[in-house]
């Protein structure tokens, strides 16, 4: 999985790409939001457009980053659910855990609605 990170408005955005697998570098979302939420970034945006595939491990990773966003505070909300990954979403009932947008712009948005 490739991770990036950038800044739009108050918002900040991590783009993933690639495969959010066991084993490609599990942890490595984890601790890049703690280590924002630290910093006080309270609003995250997970990019996850570029995700070609998610398996059982890459979404409990997804689960963590939001659940340490959460106790410090912060809100992790998700860009550019593909098909796939929002059919495994519904399947595992996590689409009522993660707040979810069809563009990144949306999701952006969001955050001065709360």
């Amino acid at each position: 999985m490739q991770m990036s990170e950038r800044k739009v408005g108050g918002v900040t955005i991590i783009d993933l790409s690639g495969r959010l697998v066991a084993g490609d570098g599990l942890g490595r979302l984890t601790d890049k939001v703690t280590s924002l939420v630290f910093q006080g970034e309270k609003q995250i945006v997970l990019n996850v457009g570029e995700l070609s595939y998610v398996d059982s491990a890459g979404l409990g990773e997804m689960i963590s980053a939001h659940g340490v966003a959460r106790k410090g505070g912060g809100t992790v909300k998700l860009a550019n659910l593909g098909k796939r990954l929002k059919d495994l979403l519904v399947m595992t009932k996590l689409l009522n855990v993660f707040e979810s947008h069809d563009t990144e712009a949306a999701a952006v948005a969001s955050f001065s609605r709360t």
